[in-house]
C-alpha cells in the first residue's frame, strides 16, 4: 500500500491569536487532517485526494481585513504526524501543581500529571486561555461535583475535573477530531468518570451540572450563555474564556441578564478567563 501524498500550506499570521486558533479551526473543516503550530504561523497538511481548487475559496479568516495571512504550499510524498509533533510539543506545568504531557515524556512530581497526545486538537495548555482554565479549576472544590467541559478540544479539563474528584463530566466538542481525541485521552489517563460526545449546546437540553466550564470565542460563548445559565444548578458556577481583556463586560454583560453573578477573572498576555455564579 503506498503512501499518501500530501499537500503542506505554510501560513505567516498577525497578529498570531487569535488568527491561528481561528485559520486552524476553518482548515479544519475545509478537509485539512495535521497542524503543527509555529512562531510565525501555522503549517497545516491535507491529503493531495481531499484537495479541490476551490478549498480556500470558504476559508473566510484569509479574506478578513482584521488579519495578515501570507503562504506558501508544496506537495510533499509523506509526513510523520508523531515526528513533527514531538518536535514541537513541549510539556508544561500550571502553578507548580499541574503538569500537561505526552507519553515520551519523563513523569514530573506534580499532584496532577495529565497525559494527551493533542493531534490536531485544542488544548494542550500552552495557550493562555487552556492555562487560565486550569488555573481556575485548580482553585475550585470539584469533589463529587457534576462538571460540563464545553469544547473540550483535547479533554484536558475534563481529565482535571475527575482528577479533582468530579463524580460525572461531559466533554462536548462540535469538532469529530476533538471529540475522537478527547475519548483517546480519556482512556489513556484511566478516567472512569468521563462521557464525550459530538456536538453543540442544543445537547445540554434537560441537564444540569454544579460546574460549566466553556473555553470557545466570544461569539459562541455570547450565543450560549443563556443555555449555560439554565444548565446550572443554583449557585452553580461557570467559567468562560477565549476572548480578550476589552470583550470581558460585553460577556459580562450577557451573563448578568441570564442572573450569573460575576467572581473573578484572570489575565495573561490580554486573554481573560472570568467566573460567574448563578444566583
Amino acid at each position: 500500500m503506498s503512501n499518501p501524498v500530501y499537500l503542506g500550506y505554510y501560513f505567516k499570521v498577525l497578529p498570531l491569536q487569535p488568527t491561528t486558533e481561528i485559520l486552524i479551526a476553518e482548515l479544519g473543516y475545509a478537509g485539512f487532517e495535521s497542524f503543527v503550530e509555529t512562531e510565525d504561523g501555522v503549517n497545516a497538511f491535507i491529503q493531495k485526494e481531499d484537495w479541490r481548487d476551490e478549498i480556500l475559496d470558504d476559508i473566510h479568516v484569509l479574506h478578513s481585513k482584521e488579519f495578515e495571512i501570507q503562504y506558501e504550499s508544496e506537495e510533499i510524498e509523506q509526513v510523520n504526524w508523531n515526528i513533527e509533533w514531538e518536535k514541537n510539543f513541549t510539556p508544561i506545568t500550571v502553578d507548580d501543581v499541574c503538569s500537561i504531557r505526552a507519553p515520551f515524556h519523563d513523569k514530573p512530581n506534580t499532584k496532577y500529571d495529565i497525559i494527551i497526545e493533542p493531534k490536531m486538537s485544542f488544548g494542550t495548555g500552552h495557550h493562555e486561555t487552556t492555562h487560565m482554565m486550569i488555573q481556575h479549576l485548580l482553585k475550585t472544590d470539584l469533589k463529587g461535583k457534576k462538571v460540563l467541559d464545553m469544547g473540550c478540544g483535547t479533554g484536558v479539563l475534563a481529565i482535571l475535573a475527575e482528577m479533582k474528584g468530579a463524580s460525572a463530566i461531559d466533554a462536548i466538542d462540535i469538532d469529530n477530531w476533538c471529540y475522537l481525541n478527547t475519548v483517546e485521552n480519556v482512556e489513556r489517563n484511566n478516567c472512569n468518570n468521563i462521557k464525550a460526545y459530538e456536538g453543540d449546546v442544543s445537547l445540554l437540553s434537560g441537564k444540569k451540572y454544579d460546574v460549566i466550564i466553556a473555553n470557545i470565542n466570544r461569539n459562541i460563548l455570547l450565543s450560549d450563555i443563556r443555555s449555560y445559565a439554565k444548565s446550572l444548578h443554583s449557585q452553580g458556577m461557570l467559567f468562560l474564556s477565549g476572548f480578550y481583556e476589552e470583550d470581558l463586560d460585553i460577556i459580562t454583560t450577557e451573563c448578568h441578564k441570564n442572573n450569573l453573578n460575576f467572581m473573578s477573572n484572570i489575565d495573561r498576555n490580554n486573554w481573560i478567563a472570568a467566573s460567574y455564579e448563578l444566583k
